[in-house]
């Protein structure tokens, strides 16, 4: 039996929407296409999405400004989008800094610039 996380049948979803996305274009456009796309296959899905919302950014509890997310779902799943050959540290540390900032539990990193769309998970431990 697999292990169950928070929201996994969200994050399960969106991933499937993501390699629907990756599996008819394939890699190799810049980002912008697979952000136009996704919210095709979310519509398909009847994925529940707001794309670029600008939310609110929080400091010790504060909000110290606005950043705008590549998609949030389910008002509950963080989605950071990116198109490069491959992903580092500081692509994961930057989605976890906005898990913090914008008060979330868990994002998914997206990357379709690579021969097969890579997903990471990511929780919020604060």
């Amino acid at each position: 039996m697999s292990k169950q996380y928070k929201y996994s049948e969200i994050t399960g979803a969106i991933i499937g929407a993501a390699m629907q996305v990756h599996s008819e274009l394939g890699n190799g456009f810049p980002e912008v296409i697979y952000q136009r796309s996704l919210p095709i296959e979310f519509q398909n899905q009847n994925i529940s999405y707001k794309r670029e919302e600008s939310m609110p950014l929080f400091y010790k509890g504060k909000s110290i400004g606005k950043r705008r997310a590549d998609f949030m779902v389910e008002e509950k799943v963080l989605v950071e989008l990116k198109a490069l050959s491959e992903i580092n540290k500081t692509h994961y540390n930057q989605v976890l800094n906005y898990l913090t900032a914008f008060n979330l539990e868990v994002a998914l990193l997206l990357n379709f610039g690579e021969n097969s769309l890579n997903f990471k998970r990511l929780i919020n431990s604060n």
